[in-house]
């Protein structure tokens, strides 16, 4: 997998970083968990791009 394939992933897991940050902040209330949930979402992205 090219450079540029890893990045443009990367950047496609962006947007549920932004957005579903919100919406757990929306539904807890609470820093912490907008912590876990994007501390997930890096964990599974890094996963995806170094599988390949």
């Amino acid at each position: 997998m090219d450079i540029s394939r890893k990045l443009g992933i990367l950047v496609f897991f962006g947007i549920p970083v932004i957005v579903g940050g919100g919406v757990v902040y929306a539904l807890w209330g609470s820093y912490v968990a907008v912590a876990v949930f994007e501390i997930l979402l890096a964990v599974v992205a890094v996963g995806v791009v170094a599988g390949k």
